[in-house]
């Protein structure tokens, strides 16, 4: 039995060289334009997600104190031109 997915559409004003592209992608690829932009989308919002996820968990660390030192982190960095890097500060 297949179950039907509600659909909804979304309109959105974009530049003429965008949308062209998207009409190339589509017949280069033979898929819809519809089916490019859900693509696209999907893409973008697992994206934005994952950043605001990571985000939220590095703001955690620094609540939580697990930070590292600036001065440690700039030393490591100006050491790696060197012929002694330093570890990566922890």
């Amino acid at each position: 039995m297949v179950t039907a997915t509600k659909t909804r559409s979304v309109t959105a004003h974009v530049p003429v060289e965008l949308a062209e592209k998207v009409d190339v992608m589509a017949e280069r690829l033979e898929r819809s334009k519809n089916w490019i932009v859900k693509q696209a989308l999907t893409a973008w919002i697992e994206q934005e997600e994952e950043r605001n996820r990571l985000t939220r968990e590095a703001l955690d660390d620094v609540d939580a104190g697990r930070v590292i030192d600036h001065q440690a982190v700039q030393a490591w960095a100006d050491s790696l031109s060197t012929d002694t890097p330093l570890p990566v500060p922890r």
